[in-house]
């Protein structure tokens, strides 16, 4: 029996993948967990009245459970990992944290317009530490198996790579081998091929009012 799951449409393309990174958390989960789904895109600027019903707050990714929808990225990866035990994605947890302010890093330098706020170093700290672990941890935060933390992040990085390249011409420092590497590898995995947004476009379009508001 497939998992029914809504995620966000493309912005302007209502029935391709759009650019949550939060949703494609989810749907890689999936992948890795080799679960059935049946996939809903929602456009997120005219959200269906079905949607709304079963999901007053209208946030995704919701996906059922036992005739129950169930909202929050987090929530969701944790009752998948309960219900289908197998592969495991359990991340020890003195790794569990690993990476996890480098999306709130990336959205400051993003927006900002001060090249002297010390945003893009704060960003370049963060990467700097992840590349720390991997070099000592590698390939993945946790060894040799991909885990929920990478399915978290994998998204995350993709965002960081093409939005930063896009808005600011910037790109990972070629100092940071194993952070490259490490993103070259998450990249390059089948799940993450088959969830990630439909074309670059898309995310960048996301991106664009945060950045020009």
């Amino acid at each position: 029996m497939a998992l029914e799951i809504c995620v966000k449409a493309a912005a302007g393309a209502p029935d391709l993948l759009g650019d949550c990174p939060f949703c494609q958390r989810i749907l890689l989960t999936l992948e890795e967990k080799k679960v059935p789904y049946q996939m809903h895109l929602i456009d997120t600027s005219n959200k269906p009245q079905w949607f709304l019903d079963v999901n007053p707050e209208g946030k995704v990714p919701v996906i059922k459970f036992d005739g129950k929808w169930v909202p929050d990225s987090d929530a969701i990866a944790q009752t998948l990992e309960v219900k289908y035990p197998e592969p495991s994605l359990v991340t020890p947890a003195e790794y569990a944290s690993v990476g996890s302010k480098i999306f709130g890093s990336f959205i400051t330098f993003l927006k900002s317009k001060d090249a002297s706020d010390g945003s893009e170093q704060a960003l370049i700290t963060e990467l700097s530490a992840l590349d720390e672990h991997i070099k000592a941890h590698g390939p993945y935060v946790n060894g040799e198996k991909i885990s929920a933390v990478d399915l978290g992040l994998a998204p995350k990085l993709y965002h960081l790579e093409v939005a930063l390249g896009h808005f600011k011409s910037w790109s990972v420092p070629e100092n940071l081998t194993h952070v490259k590497s490490y993103m070259k590898l998450l990249f390059s995995r089948e799940s993450f091929v088959k969830t990630q947004p439909a074309d670059k476009k898309y995310l960048i379009a996301g991106w664009a009012p945060k950045v020009n508001p």
